[in-house]
């Protein structure tokens, strides 16, 4: 499974069930940010071993569900996190930006 895929599934998880408990808006409707208007949708920490660990949020209308990725220096999609995040140090802290354009890729 590539990195998009696997993204796409735990994200698919955590807006279902944020979806599955959500409520419409006041006005009846809501509609969704933009991908390019969202900074972050969690925070990657690496620890000493080089190990990334995401923790993924949904956003809209109500952040109410989350995720926990765990990527090992020798998981195939390492690399791609890595690059993903602008690179990350032993013990830095940063935030995710959101994967745009998903949804038009195959």
């Amino acid at each position: 499974m590539s990195l998009r895929q696997t993204f796409v599934a735990a994200l698919a998880v955590v807006l279902t069930a944020h979806v599955a408990g959500a409520a419409p808006a006041a006005g009846g409707t809501s509609q969704p940010i933009p991908c390019d208007d969202i900074d972050s949708v969690g925070r990657a920490k690496m620890s000493a071993d080089g190990t990334i660990t995401l923790q993924l949020r949904s956003l809209w209308p109500n952040p109410i569900a989350e995720t926990q990725l765990v990527y090992a220096p020798d998981d195939p999609q390492y690399e791609e996190i890595k690059h993903h995040l602008g690179g990350i140090a032993p013990g830095e802290s940063k935030p995710v930006p959101p994967w745009c354009g998903l949804n038009s890729e195959p």
